[in-house]
């Protein structure tokens, strides 16, 4: 594995780099404070990105590359997904709430990328999707969804609560996971596109939150909602041998994009800690760990820590691009810098004490920010579970 970015997309990386620092950061409090209002200066962003995903790799809310995974490639590729998470690790150098409120960048696109077919691809090109899991009652464990979709005609009849849905007021439309058939478990899971303003859709409040305040996160009910069947991604036929596997192929999109918000995050607290602590630090390193200060032994291991989640999160890409299976290290890459940037974070602030608490420096904001990213796309625990699942090679009714 080639531990450098690849020289391709340095001009995507710096240019991603400066957005962070000009347009990003400077509203970064702004958008903090008054929550739930929508940051109007990201349409013209949005549009930026729009025309440079156009133009091949850039930084693509999809993250997918043409194909199935398996499908053989000859030679080493870095594609889009690669690229994507080149730059999202940047724009959370700026700032995680304002990429999550990105037009266009939602994770519902990556959940379109990842099962649908290419007419739908075609068809929903454009559209701002965002994506509804989690229900009440039912967090981590995706398979136990109890909203329902009944097949009427030409539409499927939606019934049923999400919460937790990012962006799920401003989007053009949630990806919603239902069952078909309860009785048949995970394999009748389906994920359904829901328009806005369809019938029987409505957002029910937006919820308060910790951290990335800029971000809208609705609670939206759905009641005799009809969705046209066509809306239904992927297979509409419930596979039993194959299970609960198609529509978890969209955590093989998502969990690696949510690595790399973690490690931008974390990137921003430790330039910060470094620029404060900077005389305590020695650019060559050339005081052995072992005989520096506290402080500095405490910062190169936060480093260490960093560029072991960053190699594992273009690891789990480098493997989409190139059509391998990433299940298992999508949901390492995950659970490492899940972690790694929740700790770095909250480090960053307890180094920097009164400087770090208060609003005079975004690391209080960073560590605030941070700590959703070791939850949503799955848990800590449920990255953990999955691993072992990999590794013992047990089912998810073997090992619970």
């Amino acid at each position: 594995m080639n531990l450098q970015n690849p020289k391709k997309f340095k001009m995507l990386v710096d240019q991603a780099h400066e957005v962070a620092l000009n347009v990003l950061r400077p509203i970064s409090r702004k958008y903090d404070k008054a929550e739930h209002a929508y940051p109007k200066e990201l349409d013209m962003l949005a549009s930026l990105l729009d025309g440079m995903n156009e133009g091949g790799e850039g930084i693509n809310a999809g993250a997918a590359v043409p194909g199935k995974r398996g499908d053989e490639i000859k030679t080493n590729r870095n594609a889009t997904n690669m690229s994507t998470a080149l730059g999202i690790i940047e724009m959370c150098y700026g700032d995680t709430g304002l990429l999550l409120s990105m037009p266009r960048q939602g994770l519902g696109n990556s959940a379109i990328a990842a099962v649908a077919n290419d007419e739908q691809l075609e068809r929903f090109k454009g559209t701002w999707a965002s994506m509804a899991i989690t229900e009440p009652g039912c967090g981590s464990d995706s398979a136990a969804i109890r909203t329902t979709a009944v097949k009427d005609g030409d539409h499927y009849i939606l019934n049923g609560e999400k919460i937790f849905v990012t962006s799920g007021e401003r989007s053009d439309a949630v990806v919603v996971w239902a069952t078909l058939d309860k009785q048949l478990g995970r394999a009748a899971i389906k994920s359904f596109v829901v328009e806005k303003g369809t019938p029987g859709m409505k957002v029910e409040r937006l919820e308060h939150k910790l951290g990335i305040k800029a971000s809208d996160t609705a609670v939206i009910s759905f009641t005799d909602c009809r969705v046209p069947a066509e809306n239904l991604l992927g297979n509409p036929e419930i596979d039993v041998a194959k299970g609960f596997a198609g529509v978890m192929e969209t955590f093989d999109n998502t969990r690696p994009l949510v690595a790399a918000m973690a490690v931008g995050c974390a990137k921003a607290s430790l330039e910060r800690i470094k620029e404060i602590f900077k005389d305590e630090l020695e650019p060559d390193y050339a005081t052995p760990y072992l005989q520096t200060s506290n402080i500095a032994a405490q910062i190169y291991r936060m480093e260490a820590e960093w560029e072991a989640a960053r190699l594992l999160t273009l690891k789990a890409t480098w493997m989409a691009d190139n059509k391998m299976p990433n299940s298992k290290e999508a949901s390492i890459a995950k659970a490492k810098a899940g972690r790694i940037g929740n700790e770095i974070t909250l480090k960053c602030v307890e180094l920097a004490a009164s400087v770090g608490y208060g609003e005079t420096e975004l690391l209080e904001k960073w560590a605030r920010d941070s700590k959703i990213l070791d939850i949503f796309e799955g848990t800590q625990q449920i990255q953990q579970l999955i691993i072992a699942r990999r590794e013992l090679g047990k089912s998810s009714s073997e090992l619970k």
